[in-house]
């Protein structure tokens, strides 16, 4: 399937309880013909689905999903100048099924407790039990009127995704749950029936456990809630980011103020910003100053000043001046509508690392009710010698050990113990500026080998000056007059710090007749009728300009660290410049960084080597790839690879995209509100190379969070499923009640849930 005719859209799914759930939503998805790839993140309860339109649409994504027996939320498709919703509507549903879930944990905590808070009043050695307990804990009626509304009300959901779960041939957690709650329950409705006839003369002897299937439903609910609660703080920065979204702006039309809504902002209103007010729209400063805070966008704490045509990013504070700007994106449009679908959509997508936790939970339900089986008969058999536990029959003792397998072995930990990981560490970059557009990517960068850092604009100011200028013919003014022209269309930095020059020394600048770009070289322009030529000593030995007497000069020029341009006119050198482009002030100490983690730093760039190894003895780089041509960059990185490196390509994200997109990790070094969002799999928002080391520990840290999440999922399986069939009963008495085998369970998967979210106490700076 073309790339051109690939579609991706995202489902809202409901009904999902564990991994096998999520598995059997992406199987179904799969299925459909005209997918091409579905990913389903249990975590954030999405699809990610790439399909081909022409053979397939959403509809039949979404009936597929239904008849797996899972729901969409319809979210309504989205406008291009609509503001950015302050309520998300999949939020909102959310928001709708966690109180429901605490109104249906109410009302089963009611009507279970007083069953669970009998059974441990009765358990406890050496308190003696009132009469009325006694009576309570033995009628079998009393106790069916409580739990059998817990058991098919509250309990139908799981009965309902029992069925449709093995109507599609898996078993999920909702198998476990009925067929564990069920046991207890007709066992107890069985042994009532047949000691109460009549519902009036029990008998004493024999024990009722409708307390084990209602409490374990509650437990289970409870856990859910608490899960649900803990997933929601998992998501906390999107809703940050939605929440600094203004609803009302004050807008200049026909020379009057007019106080509006956002939504109703069209692209080149002219929009008043009070000091202390949000800029409600991405726009062009057109008079004023002032200083705005950006940190909410960019992660940077120190404010940036503003003047005329300076560009502003919306949601972020104008702090003491008051602007005037004109609109230049709206609603999906602007910076932060961006980035939050860049971290929705980041937090929708798998880690490789999902995929084994994927493949473990696709095996375990059926597992686990054959060990549960296994279970009841060894019980059943060899019970007899080991059991002695007053009126509990061995065949009773052996149910309880089966039921407490089944309900303690859920896989709802190891289904969240990746995606909640990842959904915090997607957050915590988004909020220091860093937006990482995946689990891929943010596992991969905490296994980098190697950084490659383009130079210009990237390691460097990308703003270079001229510093020298060298004339062979003709005048001074007239050389720079010829260059200037020649340049004025090129957006290469080179040309317009050339341009730059002869706007200061105001030297006039005529437009070019004609104007080739002549890739990683210069330009070959004509101006007023004369051939002009503007580039490296390449170009010139290209168009056969001799440039015996520009030698000396060059290698001077050149061992200082600048870059030479040469100038010919009509096929005759005339002049050279010499063009510097300072480091940024932080880029030595992040190469020191990086260094003292353990990793390879490269510089690439098209100088040649005598002026990059300047540059780079500067920033401490040892490792230097010069004079490469743009095009050249994803061939370099490629070899890099080759030897078994994993490489990360640090760049500006536009001529650097081919390279970015052959690195294992590309970095897009952002401009505020002209993110390079398809180039790089990390964009740093601010353009700080501060965001690059912090990266990789990010990657790290929430990795190192991923494995504790998973060792743990399976080492409370690996301890809890043998406790729960009975192995230490015959040495050390131990037998867990299918009730706490339901909390430990629960606890299990906020335990997991927890652990990410502890993941926001540690710093990445």
């Amino acid at each position: 399937m073309s790339d051109e005719k690939t579609s991706e859209v995202e489902l809202p799914i409901t009904g999902m309880t564990c991994a096998v759930c999520s598995t059997t939503v992406e199987k179904a998805l799969s299925n459909v013909d005209g997918v091409s790839e579905a990913a389903v993140n249990l975590a954030v309860e999405k699809a990610t689905v790439k399909f081909d339109p022409e053979v397939t649409s959403r509809t039949e994504l979404v009936d597929a999903v239904k008849k797996a027996g899972y729901g969409v939320i319809e979210t309504g498709p989205k406008q291009k100048n609509e503001a950015f919703p302050t309520e998300d509507p999949v939020i909102e549903a959310r928001r709708k099924e966690q109180k429901l879930a605490l109104m249906e944990l109410i009302f089963a905590a009611v009507l279970s407790m007083p069953l669970f808070l009998t059974h441990m009043y009765m358990i406890i050695p050496g308190v003696p039990v009132p009469e009325t307990m006694m009576w309570f804990h033995h009628t079998g009626w009393v106790q069916f009127l409580l739990a059998t509304p817990v058991q098919f009300i509250i309990g139908s959901k799981f009965y309902i995704g029992a069925f449709k779960s093995l109507r599609n041939r898996s078993a999920n957690m909702d198998v476990l749950v009925v067929l564990g709650t069920s046991s207890a329950y007709f066992y107890s409705l069985f042994v009532m029936l047949g000691n109460e006839p009549f519902g009036w003369t029990p008998m004493i002897g024999h024990a009722y456990y409708f307390e084990a299937a209602a409490v374990l439903i509650t437990f289970i609910l409870f856990g859910k809630y608490l899960e649900a609660r803990a997933k929601g703080q998992t998501s906390e920065a999107i809703r940050k980011l939605m929440d600094l979204a203004p609803k009302k702006a004050t807008v200049i039309r026909k020379g009057k103020e007019r106080v509006i809504k956002v939504e109703d902002i069209v692209v080149g209103d002219l929009v008043l910003i009070k000091p202390g007010e949000k800029v409600p729209v991405d726009g062009r400063v057109e008079s004023g100053r002032s200083t705005v805070d950006e940190s909410m966008i960019t992660g940077e704490s120190i404010p940036v000043s503003k003047k005329r045509m300076d560009q502003v990013i919306g949601a972020t504070i104008n702090l003491d001046g008051l602007l005037k700007v004109r609109t230049t994106r709206i609603g999906t449009d602007t910076t932060l509508a961006q980035i939050i679908k860049l971290i929705s959509d980041a937090q929708a997508k798998k880690a490789p690392i999902q995929r084994y936790a994927d493949l473990i939970s696709s095996y375990f339900v059926p597992g686990v009710v054959s060990i549960s089986i296994i279970t009841f008969f060894t019980w059943l058999i060899i019970g007899g010698r080991f059991v002695d536990t007053g009126d509990k029959s061995v065949f009773l003792f052996s149910l309880l050990a089966m039921v407490a397998v089944l309900v303690i072995a859920c896989p709802c930990a190891l289904g969240l113990a990746t995606p909640t990981a990842i959904m915090v560490g997607t957050g915590m970059g988004a909020e220091a500026g860093i937006l990482i557009k995946g689990g891929e990517a943010l596992e991969t960068a905490g296994k980098l080998d190697v950084v490659v850092f383009d130079k210009t604009g990237t390691l460097t100011q990308g703003k270079p000056e001229v510093t020298d200028i060298e004339v062979y013919k003709g005048k001074k003014k007239e050389m720079m007059r010829m260059a200037a022209s020649a340049e004025r269309g090129s957006e290469h930095p080179l040309g317009q710090a050339i341009v730059r020059k002869a706007m200061h020394s105001k030297v006039k600048v005529p437009e070019a007749a004609y104007f080739e770009n002549v890739a990683g070289k210069g330009i070959d322009a004509t101006v007023e009728g004369t051939n002009v030529l503007v580039g490296s000593p390449k170009l010139m030995e290209m168009r056969k300009v001799d440039i015996s007497a520009t030698t000396a000069d060059a290698k001077k020029v050149q061992a200082q660290g600048r870059t030479v341009v040469m100038v010919a006119l009509d096929g005759f050198l005339v002049g050279m410049f010499g063009i510097a482009d300072t480091p940024k002030a932080k880029a030595a100490k992040v190469v020191k960084e990086l260094e003292g983690m353990g990793l390879d730093v490269v510089m690439l760039t098209g100088d040649n080597k005598r002026t990059a190894k300047t540059i780079a003895k500067k920033l401490g780089i040892t490792n230097v790839i010069a004079q490469v041509l743009p095009s050249d960059k994803a061939d370099a990185v490629k070899k890099l690879q080759e030897d078994g490196k994993k490489v990360a390509m640090v760049g500006d994200g536009i001529n650097d995209a081919p390279a970015l997109a052959q690195a294992d990790v590309g970095i897009a070094i952002g401009s505020g509100t002209d993110i390079a969002m398809e180039a790089g799999d990390v964009v740093l928002v601010s353009g700080d190379l501060d965001g690059v080391p912090k990266a990789v520990r990010l990657s790290k840290k929430t990795m190192n969070k991923v494995r504790q999440n998973l060792f743990w999922a399976l080492i409370y399986n690996s301890i809890g499923i043998p406790v729960a069939a009975g192995v230490f009963f015959p040495l050390l008495g131990w037998q867990l009640s299918p009730e706490l085998a339901g909390l430990a369970m629960a606890l299990s998967s906020v335990s997991v849930v927890t652990n990410s979210l502890l993941l926001k106490l540690s710093k990445v700076n």
